[in-house]
């Protein structure tokens, strides 16, 4: 027993000391080197750099400029828990993540598959339980994820009128322009297999054309907060946040973001599409967002078990998301319900509590602040699907053995995740007084 407490002595005294030396790194594209010691008066250039010298619970700070990732791959690896907080000037003397953008947008040319990784941020910590870092509380603060230059669109399908792409092209499809497809990445990614235990914060984000789904969190313990961000023309799901234990859950609170126009899976428009998905073991607090414009649906609640997960979906705002506001399992079979029925899913498995959510009242807010082309051709947008079958033998034979007989399908979609602008997507902080996302707050340096 002696020796017992004593190495559990030994172990909070050192983890007393970590917290001590935790410290703050400065990263300036425009300034800084990477022979410097990365101080706010001697800041490293690159922020991979300082991603491989923090340490655990240590800060990052990032000024204002385009970050390309080490060798311009793209993306940036998060190995160790560790805070990144952008919107700074280039001087670190000014903070306000909407002027000073710090942004994770890469070209096209940067989409070579090696050694690429899933996300834009690609988080992935110690794979052993025993090994795993304990106990810490990190943010992802103020930065744009922009992957829609890193995409490729069609350079005449699905273009409305006045747009500068056509539809997004999953690989291998490309436009001729391209050196490379798309690369259908997350723009946060935290690996099934990280094995931390702590905290993590996203606020103050930036999330446009995503190529695949905006945050996909495969959280090991701790809490997710996904607070104040903005979620515009991302593909599949923008919130996906699972549990990778089978022990506790996970608690999520996800307030004050602004999510809008999720896309589906593929330009046929039949499955996914959703802004906001709960997952098993999960125990998810939703409120105070404005959710609409997604293909599918507001918010899902089909996926893994609803009795292992509860929900409270609590003054939010629902607009014209394309099929539901809301998706979930009511065995057996699935209710798709408008904000106004609502009151009929009180006491379903998992929901703890569902009340005070409304429909948009006053469209005006949004003026000036969705891009309205993209609006009006995404209300507009038009679906088709038509079939021609073969006429030849095999189809003859098909007939008289009473199988199906095969043809083609041409299918055509008026847009699909198109690029939006993301200068009109920072335009969606602040829509709406106390709900959905609100301007950053400008810290004094």
């Amino acid at each position: 027993m002696k020796l017992q407490r004593m190495f559990f002595m030994v172990m909070a005294i050192t983890a007393m000391s970590f917290q001590a030396v935790a410290g703050d790194f400065y990263v300036s594209l425009s300034t800084g080197n990477n022979k410097n010691a990365g101080t706010k008066d001697a800041p490293l250039k690159n922020l991979w750099k300082a991603l491989e010298n923090a340490q655990v619970g240590d800060a990052i700070h990032i000024a204002e400029g385009n970050y390309p990732g080490k060798m311009k791959r793209g993306w940036f690896l998060m190995s160790v828990p560790e805070s990144l907080v952008g919107g700074y000037s280039a001087d670190f003397s000014q903070h306000d993540p909407l002027k000073y953008k710090t942004m994770f947008q890469p070209g096209n040319a940067n989409n070579d598959k090696k050694g690429n990784g899933l996300g834009l941020l690609h988080i992935e910590f110690e794979k052993s339980p025993a090994k795993a870092p304990k106990g810490f509380d990190i943010a992802i603060d103020g930065i744009i994820f922009d992957d829609g230059f890193a995409s490729s669109y069609h350079a005449a399908k699905g273009k409305p009128e006045g747009f500068d792409t056509g539809m997004w092209l999953e690989g291998p499809a490309k436009n001729p322009k391209d050196k490379f497809p798309s690369a259908k990445r997350y723009s946060i990614y935290s690996a099934t297999a990280s094995r931390g235990e702590g905290n993590i914060t996203i606020r103050n984000c930036t999330f446009v054309n995503g190529s695949n789904m905006a945050i996909c969190l495969n959280w090991y313990k701790g809490k997710v907060t996904t607070v104040n961000n903005v979620f515009c023309n991302n593909r599949m799901i923008s919130l996906n946040v699972c549990c990778s234990n089978n022990g506790a859950p996970l608690e999520w609170e996800c307030a004050n973001n602004t999510v809008l126009f999720t896309w589906s899976r593929l330009n046929d428009l039949g499955d996914m599409g959703f802004g906001v998905r709960t997952n098993t073991n999960v125990n998810a607090d939703i409120h105070d967002n404005i959710i609409g414009l997604n293909v599918l649906t507001g918010f899902d609640n089909t996926k893994g078990d609803p009795k292992k997960k509860t929900t409270k979906l609590d003054r939010n705002v629902f607009f014209l998301n394309r099929e539901s506001d809301v998706q979930m399992t009511i065995s057996p079979s699935i209710a798709k319900v408008r904000v106004e029925g609502f009151e009929d899913l009180e006491g379903s498995d998992g929901i703890e509590s569902i009340s005070d959510n409304v429909d948009l009242k006053d469209p005006a807010v949004f003026a000036g602040r969705i891009n309205a082309k993209y609006l009006n051709a995404f209300l507009s947008m038009k679906y088709s699907e038509s079939t021609k079958l073969d006429e030849g033998k095999c189809n003859a034979l098909r007939s008289v053995l009473g199988l199906p007989q095969q043809g083609t399908i041409t299918t055509t979609c008026d847009m699909y995740a198109n690029r939006y602008p993301m200068e009109d997507a920072l335009k969606l902080f602040g829509a709406m007084k106390n709900i959905g996302a609100q301007i950053p707050q400008v810290q004094k340096q």
